[in-house]
């Protein structure tokens, strides 16, 4: 699916979801930009809109139609052969998180940006799409006067996107804890398991992507205008702050993850202990009727009208003397 839309330089709405054929004339209209966003693409829009509109590079084509997997941002400038204009290629990747699943969702999202035009593609629908183009057609909030504007809401709405999913992993972790201290069972440990690998997924997502923002943020980029690069910075920072975020939550899983361990550690020795104190108590009762259920004729005690009643009393009192014993040292 294509989506278009004109701004002009004042942040106003010209026209939107165009033809494709009339878009290269826009492109040439100084007073205009563009943003199309192409959303589950077909492979003929792909070569229809990054082929023959904007004539982009094939390496970064390329990479937009392969799923990279890795955050990058690479700057294109013709050469003499060339027919694009300048533009900034980014691969970014915007993150939900289901409890019921435990898993990270990512969802890559590739940015054209050039001095006129921004191009995004992306397979999935995304939120921070949708944020972005209600703010640009619906809010008076003038964000639609410049591509490197409008980039950078999308990747604020990105960014901001990771929140309500921190807030989720955050409140499953406390879940977690409580559950390790009431009822440390496998299946807890199952969960601290994937839960875990899928912070230390989160992690290595975010790490990428400070590294492209951090280069947002020094200005390394002339088709980001200077006065914008302050909000870019912001961006960077509250990806920062969710990257140490992530570290928390990791150092916490593992923590959690030791308690877990000791406490079944500490059951396990529980256990032991009552089956020893158990075998313990119960070892003179044992002897004496081990002893006694040999039945050789020599024994003299078999002869005894009253050895029946004097091996229990035995075994009773051996038993209930061991029994205190334990007790007084406080074994049991």
């Amino acid at each position: 699916m294509i989506r278009s839309f004109a701004f002009t330089t004042q942040g106003k709405l010209h026209s939107r979801d165009m033809e494709t054929f009339l878009i290269p004339s826009l492109l040439g209209n100084t007073n205009l930009f563009l943003w199309v966003d192409l959303e589950a693409p077909t492979k003929e829009e792909l070569k229809t809109v990054l082929e023959g509109v904007f004539h982009f590079h094939p390496l970064s084509i390329e990479d937009c139609i392969s799923d990279l997997g890795a955050p990058k941002v690479e700057e294109y400038l013709p050469k003499e052969e060339d027919h694009f204009a300048p533009y900034l290629f980014m691969v970014i990747h915007g993150v939900d998180y289901s409890k019921e699943d435990g898993v990270f969702a990512t969802s890559e999202l590739n940015f054209f940006l050039g001095k006129n035009f921004l191009v995004t593609c992306h397979v999935k629908p995304l939120r921070s799409i949708q944020y972005t183009e209600d703010q640009c057609l619906r809010l008076k909030k003038q964000v639609a006067r410049a591509p490197d504007r409008v980039a950078h809401t999308l990747l604020d709405n990105l960014v901001d996107n990771y929140k309500p999913a921190m807030e989720e992993l955050s409140f499953e972790i406390g879940e977690i804890e409580d559950q390790v201290l009431s009822s440390p069972t496998p299946e807890v440990l199952n969960r601290i398991t994937q839960i875990k690998k899928e912070v230390q997924h989160l992690r290595r997502i975010i790490g990428p992507q400070r590294e492209v923002l951090s280069r947002f943020s020094r200005g390394e980029f002339k088709l980001i205008r200077p006065k914008l690069i302050p909000y870019y910075r912001d961006i960077y920072d509250a990806l920062f702050r969710i990257h140490e975020l992530a570290q928390t939550y990791a150092d916490s899983l593992t923590a959690t993850l030791q308690l877990y361990l000791n406490m079944s550690s500490n059951q396990t020795g529980e256990v032991v202990k009552l089956l020893t104190m158990i075998t313990l108590i119960t070892t003179p009762m044992m002897m004496i009727g081990t002893w006694y259920g040999m039945n050789f004729n020599s024994m003299p005690e078999i002869k005894s009208s009253h050895g029946y009643g004097v091996a229990m009393m035995v075994m009773l009192f051996s038993t209930t003397g061991t029994y205190l014993y334990f007790k007084r040292k406080r074994w049991l």
